[in-house]
């Protein structure tokens, strides 16, 4: 059942993305961005932590 569920999904997926590229392109923009930002901040802690501040 997991197995139908999961290429259900997966084919609702491409079906989104190749109907709406716009959308689905700021979509993984902004998950991207997000994921950069994570990082960052991750880097961030371990510079301040690493300076003693």
């Amino acid at each position: 059942m997991k197995k139908v569920l999961g290429w259900i999904l997966l084919f609702l997926l491409v079906f989104w993305i190749g109907t709406n590229p716009t959308p689905a392109a700021e979509v993984a923009r902004s998950i991207g961005d997000g994921v950069a930002d994570i990082f960052s901040n991750i880097g961030t802690f371990f510079v301040e932590l690493a300076n003693g501040n």
